[in-house]
């Protein structure tokens, strides 16, 4: 994903998921996609969630990339 395109791939809507950060045009959220590649392939969520596209997923992980540089983990 060339730049920051990724960016337009996710929304913060407080009307939807409470606000949490979704990927745009679902209502699957960010931190759902992060979890569940800590135990799946791509391939599985995928199929899980099959409203998401491998440009979505790789969305998630770079604004799971991003907030880390903004929370500090003790």
């Amino acid at each position: 994903m060339k730049g920051e395109a990724w960016r337009r791939r996710i929304v913060c809507d407080p009307e939807r998921q409470g606000g949490e950060p979704c990927i745009r045009g679902t209502r699957v959220r960010v931190a759902v996609i992060v979890a569940s590649l800590a135990d799946m392939r791509l391939e599985d969520v995928l199929r899980n969630y099959p409203q998401l596209s491998r440009e979505d997923v790789r969305a998630a992980l770079y604004y799971a990339a991003e907030a880390s540089h903004n929370t500090l983990v003790a």
